[in-house]
């Protein structure tokens, strides 16, 4: 099995482990899609640049305030969550997740889902 496949074998794992979970996908840091299991209609290049520029931004933040390096975050919209996972030095997985969902076994889900996809990155 192919990396890609690995990596979209994680991803269809992630979303079936949890009916809250919308999309997901791996982005590069520097915001290029790796694999991904976004809906039609979701512009996936878009998405990754978002992301990167949000990590980016979330690194900056975390080192000016010294939290440490920056391992998770997530943005909470009235439809929903943006999170995000670091998933080796230079892979994030992204998320959407539904209004209601439960975050405590989401980002337990993610965790898991990420330390698989940073081995596919090894």
């Amino acid at each position: 099995m192919s990396r890609i496949e690995q990596m979209n074998k994680s991803l269809a794992d992630l979303q079936a482990s949890s009916s809250d979970i919308e999309a997901s996908a791996v982005v590069s840091v520097d915001g290029l899609i790796i694999a991904s299991s976004l809906p039609q209609g979701l512009e996936e290049e878009r998405i990754a640049a978002m992301s990167a520029a949000l990590l980016s931004m979330g690194e900056r933040i975390a080192a000016e305030l010294k939290r440490g390096d920056l391992d998770q975050l997530y943005v909470k919209g009235q439809e929903g969550y943006f999170l995000s996972q670091y998933a080796g030095p230079h892979a994030v997985l992204i998320a959407m997740a539904r209004q209601n969902a439960k975050l405590g076994l989401i980002f337990f889900d993610l965790n898991k889902a990420a330390s698989e996809i940073k081995n596919c990155l090894v």
